[in-house]
């Protein structure tokens, strides 16, 4: 199993043990990730009883990075072996019916991205059109709730709409994006995601609602903010992933 922790979202990392760490700089081929709160360390150890992987730090597409750097880990992973992939990041809420630091649990996603992860030649690895109908497993998603509901923990479930960034949206956008079926929106995971499918791996994701673009009266959104809101609900989203991982 491996894990991708996004914006803010370290802290899981301090609850594996038994590790191994590996800079990205280390690592033949591997972009280094530029963004402030992406620590760019290839984790091994032990979670929840398991044995797991864990990228500190993701790449983006906004960075300057192809879709095939931005999802070069990803093809790693499955060489690998690894059959699950947890991923979660920061986003800004779309759905008025949310709140800054509820957990999505993410059941779809919409694709806004301006280059396809799979152009060009097919990798052998996977199908050349491959289904993208269960992109996020119902079982991984069934599991998360019932953890959620035995702890207490506030959940809710949501699209997540994926865009090229690094420009936070406006209030028109992101009342554009919902009404185009986008409950949170954000700069990256869809094209780990789509890549992860092609590979054959199941995905869980979950975004942390870190600010909210859709209101009366509209917010400024600073990256000091969005990761400090991701780090108040750090131990929340911990406790289930953990949860999961020891389960499975």
């Amino acid at each position: 199993m491996a894990i991708v922790l996004g914006t803010g979202l370290g802290q899981l990392a301090s609850e594996i043990t038994d590790t191994y760490e590996f800079s990205y700089k280390e690592i033949p081929h591997f972009p280094v990730s530029t963004v402030e709160g992406h620590d760019g360390k290839l984790i091994f150890g032990r979670l929840g009883g398991k044995e797991i992987l864990a990228m500190k730090g993701r790449f983006h597409y906004y960075e300057g990075y192809s879709m095939k750097e931005v999802t070069f880990p990803i093809r790693v992973m499955h060489e690998l072996g690894i059959k699950t992939l947890f991923v979660s990041n920061a986003a800004g809420g779309a759905n008025k019916d949310f709140r800054i630091g509820d957990l999505m649990i993410i059941t779809d996603h919409i694709n806004f991205f301006p280059e396809h992860p799979l152009h060009g030649k097919n990798i052998p690895q996977g199908p050349r059109f491959p289904d993208m109908h269960e992109a996020y497993d119902k079982n991984l998603i069934a599991m998360a709730d019932k953890i959620a509901e035995e702890k207490g923990i506030r959940v809710v479930h949501g699209t997540y709409f994926g865009l090229q960034g690094p420009s936070y949206e406006t209030p028109a956008e992101y009342r554009a994006y919902h009404l185009l079926g986008g409950d949170a929106v954000g700069m990256s995971t869809v094209p780990e995601v789509i890549v992860a499918r092609h590979c054959g791996i199941k995905v869980f994701g979950v975004s942390i609602i870190t600010n909210m673009g859709i209101s009366d009266t509209p917010v400024e959104a600073t990256h000091e903010e969005v990761q400090e809101a991701a780090n108040n609900a750090q131990p929340l989203m911990t406790e289930i992933m953990k949860s999961m991982i020891e389960r499975l």
